[in-house]
Formats: C-alpha cells, structure tokens, sequence
C-alpha cells in the first residue's frame, strides 16, 4: 500500500481535503492510504505528499517551521528525493521566494516568484477574489489531462486576497482572470500546486486530484 500524506502543521481544511482524496482512491481501486499527519516520521515515508493552507502567508510558514524538522524533511523528500508534491492554496503559495502579505516573509524558494496583492483594474471587483471561476490553459501538464478549460470548461472555486507571480513563465501551468491574470496552477518537475482549492471545486477538483493520485513524474 502506498502512503499520501497530508501535512498537518495546523493551517488547512484538512478533514475535507482528506475526504476529497479518499474519495478519489476509492473510485480509482486505488491500494493508497490517505493521512493527515503533522508527524516529520510520517512525511519521510510517504509516497505522496499534499500541502495545505489557509489564512496568512506569514501566519503559515510561521506555523509550517514551527514543527521540528518539517521544512528540512519537506525539503529533502520534496526536493531532493522527487516525491511527487502537491500545495494548495497557501499552501501553494509557501513554494514562492517571498510574500509579501503586510511583512515581506521568505518563503521555501523552490519555485522563484513572489506573493502579492490582488489589484484588480475593475474597481467594482472585491479583494477577496472569492467564487467560481473558469481557468484558462497556458502550460499542459498531466495532471490537468481531461479537465475542460476556457469558455466552456470547468470552474474552480477561489479564495484568496494574493498571488503567486511567478518568475519562470514555464512555472505556469494554467490562469484565472479577475480583473487581472492571476495564477491558478503552478508546476515544476515532481511539484503541482494550485491557488484554488480542489477539495471544493467538485468536477475539476475531483479529477484534478485523481490525476495527481495516478501522477508518474518523469525521473529528474
């Protein structure tokens, strides 16, 4: 049986994220175990790793090195042993260089870019960006296969006040507008993370998540 785990270092929506994956495994047929864990044992040994977070850039990586040994062994699974990686929302958003989120914070550096405010063109338009929203394709990658984009494609659900600009324009996997173009999905190697949150976004996020469950990353 292979091991996802879902780090816990208390910023997340961790009982309905874990639902999502389950739910995703038990209609795959998958033999994976699904675990939500703040436990640095339990992320050296997992196959799968998901990185949640909600609320304040700085709160959140505050919380994330204040459990011993997390950020090293997150590093070390994540970066130098390639396991395949998720990061959702905030958690997405720790991957950055830096937030910016009323301090500048430095974040994990290991996709280069920075976490901004939202400044929508539209003055009609609300920080937060909250709702349903369509994503627009910019880099293909197999963990966004047969999920529709564009026009007539799925929605994502958003909430968020920042957003990850990327340095890389390869980093870019898909978009969202809101009075500007804002980053939805990042990807780099054995890393995906989204701005949205999968385990809201119903379809999209059902199958977005099955993808990554069934994900090979090439071999760097």
């Amino acid at each position: 049986m292979s091991k996802l785990v879902i780090v816990d270092y208390g910023s997340g929506n961790l009982k309905s994220a874990q639902n999502a994956f389950q739910r995703c495994v038990k209609e795959a047929d998958l033999d994976t175990e699904i675990l939500v864990s703040g436990r640095v044992e339990d992320v050296e040994t997992a196959d799968r790793i998901v990185l949640p977070g909600v609320g304040a850039y700085a709160d959140c990586m505050s919380g994330l090195q204040a459990v011993d040994g997390m950020v090293d062994v997150l590093h070390k699974r994540v970066i130098a042993e390639a396991v395949p990686f998720m990061g959702v929302c905030v958690g997405m958003q720790l991957l950055a260089s830096e937030g910016r989120e009323k301090v500048y914070t430095k974040g994990l550096d290991w996709i280069p870019g920075v976490v901004k405010h939202i400044e929508p063109n539209d003055p009609t338009l609300k920080v937060p960006h909250m709702g349903w929203n369509q994503l627009q394709s910019v880099n293909p990658h197999p963990v966004l296969d047969n999920i529709g984009m564009g026009e007539d494609g799925l929605h994502a659900y958003f909430v968020h006040s920042y957003h990850f600009e990327v340095a890389d324009p390869a980093h870019l996997l898909a978009t969202v507008e809101y009075g500007q173009t804002l980053t939805a999905i990042i990807g780099h190697n054995n890393i995906v993370a989204t701005q949205f949150h999968p385990e809201k976004s119903q379809t999209l996020g059902l199958k977005l998540i099955s993808n990554f469950l069934n994900w090979k990353p090439k071999e760097l």
